[in-house]
């Protein structure tokens, strides 16, 4: 495949240019007259690279939906120019307008998109090929668009949920480390000049406090270098996986972490099932948005089969890596001819269910940390008044 640079007449007459890739001049020709396009010059080389600002999923699902909207009145090429200009960040019209002025030179709606591949990836592309091949452009981008905005919550729930946890644990640390530094030191002094005894819990204290105190530098070191040594582990493709099935396999988590991947799955799938994207391309597609490498390399596993003729249900049941409810689901919607339906009605139920373990995890986590950062700011308070009282006994007798 090599790069075009077109120029080329539309049915009014009007000059419209572009770029292509094709395996030669004669497939550029014979594409552009499926457009209505009479090509005047065909020269070999790519125009030059563009690069613009990354729609993240709010600004990506209200575009879709926009233009959902204004696609039952108006053309694509307006449509495009109407929410250009009602955007109000210039990063977002930057985007829009390269868009537009792919459909101006004459590109259907999937190849004027890829010119923004950061914004629109190629499962974006993809599901908006096949709506606009079947005639279906105006429901596919609604569906998309509700797609885009259901992951978006889900990562907004996940964030929430992790943040007051992450900034409890975070404080705890902080104010356990500061009585060990800075506090228990000074205690320390008191006590060796008195020169009496100490509880032993007195010097287990005394000596972590001293040993913080003097190699902290030295804990975030190893720290760093161990968190390092991790990240280079993992980006070993057997050690990753290996370390993706232990997580499914982890208590309350694991299924948590199962359910949230195949809820992403189902909805994806289901989005592209109606669609009417092949169902062998739709799961090539909707794998990728798997995180979970175990369950990823479970799909490829799946697709073979379904290319095969065998069932996307028995497949994922026999990974053994998929909620039972999703595969029971496939199989009514494969029986019934209406998967997109079933896939959909499985993601919101474990949707549901994932939201029910996040609140019962979150439940136990919180108290959980709670007590801990209190038994230890316990200890330490232990460990200095035990030898306050051990003096005053001493003084008294």
């Amino acid at each position: 495949m090599a790069e075009f640079r077109w120029t080329a007449l539309d049915e009014a007459g009007r000059s419209r240019t572009g770029q292509m890739a094709a395996a030669d001049e004669a497939e550029v020709r014979m594409r552009l007259l499926e457009r209505k396009l009479f090509a005047t010059e065909i020269a070999p080389g790519a125009a030059l690279p563009h690069r613009s600002s990354k729609l993240g999923p709010a600004p990506l699902a209200l575009f879709t939906r926009q233009l959902a909207t204004l696609l039952t009145v108006t053309p694509v090429d307006e449509a495009l120019e109407t929410i250009a200009r009602q955007s109000e960040k210039p990063a977002t019209r930057a985007v829009i307008g390269h868009v537009r002025q792919g459909i101006a030179q004459g590109e259907r709606l999937p190849d004027a998109l890829a010119r923004e591949p950061r914004s629109f990836d190629p499962l974006y592309r993809a599901i908006i090929t096949s709506g606009d091949s079947a005639g279906r452009l105006v429901p596919t981008l609604e569906r998309l668009a509700l797609l885009i905005e259901r992951q978006a919550a889900i990562r907004a729930r996940v964030q929430g949920a992790l943040a007051y946890p992450a900034v409890l644990a975070v404080i705890a640390l902080g104010v356990v480390a500061a009585l060990m530094i800075f506090v228990v030191p000074r205690m320390v002094e008191q006590f060796d000049q008195a020169g009496a005894p100490l509880p032993l819990i007195t010097r287990i204290v005394m000596g972590l406090s001293l040993f913080l105190a003097h190699w902290w530098g030295a804990i975030l070191i190893v720290l760093a270098v161990a968190g390092v040594a991790v990240w280079l582990a993992l980006r070993d493709e057997a050690r990753h996986l290996a370390f993706d099935r232990a997580l499914l396999r982890l208590p309350l988590f694991g299924r948590m972490l199962r359910d949230l991947h195949a809820a992403r799955f189902a909805r994806t799938l289901a989005t592209m099932v109606s669609a009417r994207l092949p169902l062998v391309e739709g799961l090539a597609l909707a794998r990728d948005t798997v995180r979970n490498r175990a369950q990823r390399a479970a799909l490829s596993q799946v697709i073979e089969q379904v290319r095969a003729g065998g069932s996307l249900a028995a497949g994922m049941a026999q990974s053994g890596l998929f909620p039972p409810l999703l595969t029971y689901l496939a199989a009514s919607g494969e029986s019934s001819g209406q998967l997109d339906a079933m896939l959909e009605r499985a993601a919101d139920t474990l949707e549901r269910e994932f939201d029910g373990s996040t609140a019962v995890a979150l439940a136990l986590l919180e108290p959980a940390v709670i007590v801990m950062m209190g038994l230890v700011v316990a200890l330490i308070i232990l460990s200095v008044l035990l030898p306050v009282l051990q003096m005053e006994s001493l003084v008294a007798l």
